[in-house]
């Protein structure tokens, strides 16, 4: 007699569902029950709060929950799994000694290198080649090896960043996955057959890269056209080009540097490139002879703004401006007249919370001559108050930092030639290995997680919870502007991860496998593990990371 299991499932975080199966299901088999609940193919399950791959079996009563790509957790295991169908697709077309090296988010996709010359009619066979491979319906199967062993097989196949990687990893054992005769060592869950890889595309960009495109969970009706930001592309590049000539393009070249105590020179390097990048952005400025009236600067969260504002401050000032600060969350609407989410929250992130009207009208009288009577919004209050008069002279120069500052519906009344926009983001180039890159939102989420917990008390669940929200806010208000920037300036520091490691490490300790947000917490300390700590002793007192980990020079001023 076949044993019963009694399951509840939870569907999208709210209905529950109970029924009975054989003892020993896999998920695979249960989840093909509940499919057509979900948008996309179901890639990963929660069982009792835990994540497991799909070939789990279950063995107790359980509580289940689903993901398919338009969660985070799903969205990762959909990536993870197209990479692995995409070496596949090109080893199987052009031989064992072909390579792609994952490089960075760009567009809703990521940005693969090739070591051999594309064409677009190889991008298109490829594609096709993925695309069969999924029909195949091949199944991806998760082993455990001794680690010594991964690392004989990494270097045997000339795969030497994952055996260099692993050198780092103290585990006895590892987990491998094979598709076919291709064995790969990924940082996230995978799907556990190819027939659940049908929703991408690929888009020939040059004759060694490609974009990987995938719906996401911002975006999860269809996959929209390539969208190339060439500003954007160049930043990670020249990134990419430093790290080459430092010999530092993984996280094991970086734990090599500092195992031999070079660490310190590194950072001087860095460092002094970076403000050698912002200077320069104030002298391009200078250059337009005095054109420039307002620079504005925008980036998503924990991308350094507050510091970088300041020292381009302290630039223009010896380039012989004298810079003025002008807050845009002063210039909020009236708290009854904010728009409000539909929890029934404030909403502060939206264009509509800004009172554009007053703003577009003082900076224009600014710019006139005339002295204006500037608000300070008040958040106890809700209501701007008027307290304080600013008049720009002849060698002032404004700057505003803000969300919105590169919306082109801001300062609508103002010409683009007074206009100098700078966006600026964590661009992270620092990868793990060839298929495995560090993500630039979780390098600006550590960075937050740092920030918020030692300037405001906020614990690692606290930062993790907000994070979803604050990320949302970026896709509606942040990205979709950067193309208006003058320029794109990288916070990213080489060296930085051993630092945050050093920080945010015992943070993430903190959170207890009964918490919602240990799946989340976990992961970051996986990714901790192979990084090894840099202590912030070296670190210039102006540097941008700073602003994150204390110290900084501009907080005393």
């Amino acid at each position: 007699m076949i044993e019963n299991v009694k399951i509840k499932v939870m569907l999208h975080d709210k209905v529950k569902k109970a029924i009975e199966v054989p003892k020993g299901s896999t998920l695979l088999e249960i989840s093909k029950s509940f499919q057509e609940e979900y948008s996309y193919p179901i890639l990963l399950a929660s069982v009792n709060g835990v994540y497991r791959e799909l070939n789990y079996r279950i063995e107790e009563d359980s509580l289940l929950l689903f993901f398919d790509l338009t969660s985070r957790v799903g969205s990762r295991t959909h990536i993870a799994g197209l990479t692995f169908l995409l070496l596949k697709a090109v080893q199987d077309l052009y031989g064992k000694k072909s390579n792609i090296y994952i490089e960075h988010s760009i567009d809703k996709g990521i940005y693969v290198k090739t070591n051999f010359s594309l064409t677009e009619q190889k991008v298109k066979e490829i594609k096709e080649a993925m695309h069969q491979l999924v029909k195949k319906n091949l199944e991806i199967k998760k082993m455990t090896v001794e680690r010594l062993d991964a690392i004989r097989y990494f270097e045997q196949i000339g795969d030497f960043p994952k055996a260099k990687t692993m050198n780092y990893n103290t585990n006895t054992y590892i987990t491998l996955y094979r598709l076919e005769n291709i064995y790969n060592y990924f940082y996230h869950y995978m799907p556990v057959e190819t027939s659940l890889l049908k929703d991408f595309d690929l888009t020939f960009i040059h004759e060694k890269g490609l974009v990987l495109q995938f719906p996401t969970v911002y975006q999860t009706e269809e996959i929209t056209k390539y969208k190339h930001h060439p500003l954007l592309f160049q930043v990670f590049e020249e990134a990419s080009d430093f790290g080459k000539k430092l010999e530092i393009e993984t996280l094991a070249d970086l734990n090599e540097i500092v195992s031999k105590g070079k660490v310190g020179e590194l950072i001087r390097m860095d460092e002094t490139l970076q403000n050698n990048r912002l200077l320069e952005i104030a002298r391009e400025i200078v250059h337009q002879k005095r054109k420039v009236k307002i620079i504005l600067l925008a980036g998503p969260s924990s991308s350094g703004k507050t510091t970088t504002t300041k020292k381009l401050c302290m630039y223009l000032q010896s380039l012989g401006y004298h810079p003025k600060m002008l807050s845009m969350d002063n210039y909020f609407v009236e708290r009854k007249e904010n728009p409000k989410l539909p929890t029934g929250e404030y909403d502060y992130e939206t264009f509509q919370a800004l009172d554009v009207a007053l703003l577009d009208e003082q900076i224009e009288k600014l710019f006139n001559g005339e002295e204006v009577l500037i608000p300070t919004y008040n958040f106890f209050t809700g209501k701007k108050e008027f307290k304080e008069t600013l008049k720009l002279e002849e060698k002032d120069i404004l700057l505003m930092e803000g969300i919105h500052a590169l919306n082109a519906e801001l300062l609508k009344n103002i010409p683009r030639s007074s206009k100098y926009k700078i966006y600026l983001s964590a661009l992270t180039e620092l990868k793990i290995d060839n298929h495995n890159r560090f993500s630039t939102t979780d390098n600006r989420l550590l960075r937050r997680m740092i920030r918020d917990n030692r300037t405001r008390g906020y614990s690692v669940e606290q930062t993790l919870a907000s994070w979803p929200n604050v990320r949302n806010g970026e896709e509606i208000n942040i990205f979709p502007y950067q193309d208006e920037a003058d320029v794109v300036f990288n916070t990213e520091l080489i060296y930085e991860l051993g630092v945050l490691k050093t920080y945010g490490e015992p943070l993430l300790y903190s959170v207890k496998e009964t918490s919602p947000y240990y799946e989340e917490a976990k992961r970051l300390l996986n990714l901790m593990h192979l990084i090894l700590p840099i202590s912030s002793e070296q670190i210039p007192d102006d540097s941008i990371l700073r602003e994150f980990v204390g110290g900084s020079y501009f907080d005393a001023k």
